[in-house]
């Protein structure tokens, strides 16, 4: 059996404040070979610390401990700032929520791809433009000439997305993160946008982590799920046994969502239960 590509063991971060310390993942574990994971659960869950500190972005505040973190035999929590630099974008990317809070405002499209792609690889400018013009095209943006020139604020928030991946995969990443990564867009564009990742992740054969609120995108999207609560997992299973869930939590989610065609009164509400957090 192949070596996975991230293993995760017992991962925990936490926040130092005045009123105590606030434990946002509480020992978090999984592998992840090249497949699609899903990672689900409320917002304030940890989804997106997890994939933060996989990435190495914890705030300077926080403290991340684990008893494993390794991608691809690298330790990541042993690793140097710079060679945490040299990962990030090269070989693990991060496509994060809202495009218009990630790409710098002032500097064209073109240019911010460019920059990443010259940040890893020894390229003239004219090649740099070539591949940059490339993946525009490949992530399904027409007239990629016209939007290289363009700013952050001069197009849509589904092209914003699709340029955020573009500039992820451009160095041609082994891992991808996308933290909500259709949260802010219609459906219509977020099956589009799950449409080009899910095509570019098969060629490629990279491993995907999809952090999502939506279990019926997941449930469709992803092979394995991971269910989280008050910073923990409480149950993993195949995407397609998702509706065999087994885990009350996981349970509730499911009972809250809408089901076309079925009339209910009072709509369900999720019954918490303390020992869920312990």
């Amino acid at each position: 059996m192949s070596q996975p590509l991230l293993t995760v063991d017992n991962l925990k971060v936490s926040y130092p404040t005045r009123t105590g310390v606030v434990e946002a993942v509480r020992g978090v574990s999984f592998t992840l070979g090249k497949e699609r994971l899903g990672i689900v659960g409320e917002s304030g869950s940890g989804k997106s610390q997890t994939g933060r500190a996989i990435m190495g972005l914890t705030p300077p505040s926080g403290i991340v401990t684990a008893d494993r973190l390794n991608f691809s035999g690298i330790d990541l929590l042993s690793a140097s700032h710079k060679e945490r630099r040299s990962l990030r974008g090269k070989r693990i990317a991060m496509v994060l929520q809202d495009p218009k809070y990630s790409l710098d405002p002032v500097m064209p499209i073109g240019k911010q791809i460019m920059e990443t792609l010259r940040a890893h690889e020894k390229i003239d400018k004219k090649e740099a433009r070539e591949r940059v013009l490339k993946m525009l095209e490949a992530v399904q943006i027409r007239d990629a000439e016209r939007v290289f020139q363009l700013h952050p604020h001069e197009v849509s928030g589904g092209m914003g997305q699709r340029v955020m991946i573009a500039m992820m995969l451009i160095a041609g990443p082994e891992l991808l993160i996308a933290d909500e990564p259709t949260s802010a867009l219609d459906v219509t564009v977020q099956l589009e946008v799950l449409g080009i990742m899910d095509k570019l992740v098969s060629e490629r054969g990279m491993g995907l982590i999809f952090v999502s609120h939506d279990l019926r995108l997941v449930s469709s999207f992803c092979d394995r799920v991971l269910v989280m609560y008050a910073g923990r997992v409480v149950e993993e299973l195949a995407a397609a046994d998702l509706k065999n869930a087994k885990h009350p939590y996981t349970q509730g989610l499911l009972n809250c969502m809408p089901d076309i065609g079925e009339d209910r009164h009072p709509l369900p509400v999720l019954d918490r239960k303390p020992e869920w957090a312990l």
